[in-house]
């Protein structure tokens, strides 16, 4: 089996590659990235050793280069992670996200056409739900809730998936779609909330909070989300959308003051600042259907997957100085310098 990973030197993209490896060692891992602002070549060092494990700089826009990969590795399977991600930078620029999320995507399913696959899995987002309320703890977003985008990103991501259901209709490819609550763990750009606060209060900088802090978001760890991608690529139904949470709702400001506790910071770090356009309120997945069908279910409670990725960063903070310089400190005062 080869399967090829795009978006594979990013956050989650890059965990998927390492459990493969580690789970599915006769596999051969095809890895696709940009290397774009978010993803760091170094975060794949370890992979580099394995025999098992090739590398591909290049943009999935591009349909020559793509084709060309596909030529030579002949993937059974793509998983694609690749896209742009971050809601703020969306509102800021939605053009990119156009171009990598939904015409990207279409170029990935145009080689899958040509060249032959068994499945094209699209990593998704909960996002293309919209939100809901915070005086209705009883909802949650199921396969079936109605598509409500709130974002240029959470548009382009569910353009995306309806791009993969209609390539399935019409050219019956072999699609199969997850939908994920908010990761956190190792690997996590600190544009990201959780390593974001981490960096910030580590070096006893302000902690940048939208609003008062009362969005809710449904919590699932990294290599929780993994094995539910893997679950779908071996036990899911072709044209079938499965949601992955973790059943850890937390308002955003509970998190940070967890991190601040942990790390034995004080909460005056904490600076209110100007919310989002189009916040959305709260996030929350219903899993049952990957869990009934799949088998899977997350096992790591946030209590304690909030402890390894505060821990994880801790010895990784040459990693995440690496991930901060150029650029992103740019983009961190235009951000958040004057709200």
């Amino acid at each position: 089996m080869t399967v090829l990973v795009t978006g594979g030197a990013g956050f989650i993209g890059s965990n998927f590659v390492y459990l493969l490896l580690e789970e599915r060692p006769e596999w051969k891992v095809v890895c696709v990235d940009a290397l774009t602002y978010a993803a760091n070549i170094h975060t794949l060092n370890d992979a580099m050793q394995n025999p098992n494990f090739v590398f591909y700089k290049e943009d999935i826009r591009n349909r020559e280069g793509i084709n060309a990969i596909f030529e030579k590795e002949h993937p059974d399977v793509v998983v694609n992670f690749a896209a742009e991600s971050h809601v703020d930078r969306s509102i800021e620029n939605p053009a990119i996200f156009l171009e990598t999320n939904i015409l990207g995507t279409a170029v990935l399913m145009d080689a899958c056409r040509k060249y032959g696959i068994e499945r094209f899995h699209q990593v998704g987002t909960d996002e293309v739900y919209g939100d809901l309320p915070l005086d209705r703890p009883d909802l949650f977003f199921h396969e079936d809730t109605p598509i409500h985008t709130s974002s240029p990103y959470s548009t382009s991501k569910a353009s995306a998936d309806l791009l993969c259901l209609a390539y399935h209709r019409t050219y019956g490819l072999p699609v199969t779609i997850s939908r994920c609550s908010n990761n956190y763990g190792p690997y996590q750009f600190p544009e990201k909330l959780i390593p974001l606060m981490i960096n910030n209060a580590s070096q006893d900088k302000p902690l940048p909070v939208y609003g008062e802090g009362l969005n809710v978001r449904d919590w699932l760890y990294v290599k929780d989300h993994c094995y539910g991608i893997l679950a779908v690529l071996e036990k899911g139904r072709v044209g079938e959308v499965y949601n992955l949470g973790g059943h850890n709702e937390k308002a955003n400001i509970e998190i940070v003051k967890i991190i601040l506790k942990e790390l034995g910071k004080p909460e005056s770090l904490i600076t209110y600042v100007t919310d989002r356009k189009g916040h959305d309120q709260r996030y929350a997945i219903d899993p049952s259907k990957a869990m009934a069908e799949l088998g899977w279910a997350p096992t790591t409670m946030f209590k304690d997957g909030i402890k390894l990725t505060i821990q994880w960063y801790k010895e990784h903070m040459d990693w995440m100085k690496e991930c901060t310089s150029g650029d992103y400190v740019k983009y961190y005062e235009e951000m958040y310098g004057k709200r």
